[in-house]
Order: structure tokens, then sequence, then C-alpha cells
């Protein structure tokens, strides 16, 4: 585009010059005013990275996994367990109390609803934050039954932190006398159908 002058035209007076490159003037300027308005409007369509890093909602399917098994996603930055409790899995979690430190869930652990003997929405499904509550490293399932000196002599079955020792057990409660001092977090969620939860919103729960 040509950003020349213009050029004087037979018959035109200094006051019609002035008018004239006072107009080229102002619509440049309106021109620029626009585009630098356009730039920040535009972006807020655009999701922010506290946003990006604050993480929405995660869907998970839950017809996939079979009894007794384990799903991870993320959220968050962190690692989720999503677990198909069996029958056997649910009755361990009767008889020992008196070996955790907050059996009742007392503890701001968890939501309202999760405030419960299986810590959970629907008991055959646990959904815990995978990360211990001692230094945040990961623990591991442990399957009960299973001989080891780190855990009890009854084991139950659970989850057990190589880290530093922290045993829990399937409902996400820590052992006393453990680092951990306190349950596994249990994440904000809820049922969008029987075979999907979504992890991060419990509007409806």
């Amino acid at each position: 585009m040509d950003q020349s002058l213009p050029l004087p035209t037979p018959g035109a007076t200094p006051g019609d010059l002035e008018r004239r490159y006072w107009l080229l003037a102002t619509g440049a300027a309106g021109c620029a005013a626009a585009a630098a308005t356009a730039v920040p409007f535009v972006s807020t369509f655009a999701p922010s990275e506290r946003a990006k890093a604050a993480g929405g909602p995660v869907e998970v399917d839950l017809s996939d996994i079979p009894p007794g098994g384990t799903k991870t996603v993320e959220w968050r930055g962190k690692p989720v367990w999503i677990v198909r409790r069996t029958s056997e899995m649910l009755a361990a979690l009767q008889g020992h109390d008196a070996q955790l430190v907050d059996p009742q869930s007392v503890r701001e652990q968890q939501p309202a609803y999760a405030r419960n003997a299986a810590r959970a929405v629907r008991p055959e499904v646990f959904v815990a934050v995978g990360i211990c509550t001692h230094l945040g490293c990961s623990p591991g399932a442990v399957p009960a039954g299973t001989a080891n000196p780190s855990l009890p002599a009854d084991w139950p079955g659970g989850f057990f932190c190589q880290c530093h020792g922290s045993t829990f057990d399937g409902a996400g409660r820590v052992f006393k006398n453990k680092p951990a001092p306190t349950n596994l977090e249990i994440p904000p969620y809820r049922y969008a159908s029987d075979t999907r939860i979504l992890i991060g919103d419990d509007s409806a729960a």
C-alpha cells in the first residue's frame, strides 16, 4: 500500500491539505489501536497458563477395570488410582481400626461424601491420589497376606510406600507408627454414568 503523502490537487487550499493530513493520521492511529485491542480480545478465548496448570475434570471409563484391578490416570499433575474392589477387598477393610491413625476419616483428606468406611461414593470403586502423605512418594499396591517385615503380620491388603515404609489399608487409611501422618487424599469426583466418573468435578455428587 502506498504510504506517501497525498499530492496537492489543483485549486486545493492550505486548509484542505491540513484536513487531509489529519484524516490520514487519525485513520492510521485508529487501525493501530484496533489491532492492539484485537490481540488481547482474541487471547481471552485461549486458556491461560494458570488454568492449564489447575487442570479440568478428567473423565475415566470404569468398564475396562476388572475386579481387583486398578487404573491410573493423571489429574492436576498427580497420579489418581481407580480400584475396582472385590467383596473380599471390602471385607478386609473391617477389623483393624485400632491399628489406624484415622479410621473414621475425621481429618480433611476427603470430601464429605467419602467420609465412610470405604472412603468412596460407591464402595466397590475406590478413587485416591496415589501420593504418600509423608514426602510425596508413590506407594504400590500389596495384596492381603503378603509376607514382608515392613507390613503387619495380619496384613489386610492395601498400599505400601517403599521410600520410608508407610502403610495404608485398602481404603487408603494410614497405619499407626508410620512416617505418613494422614490418610491418602481422596479427590473430588462424581459419577457421570454407571461406568464413567469425572475426577475433579463433584458438582452433582
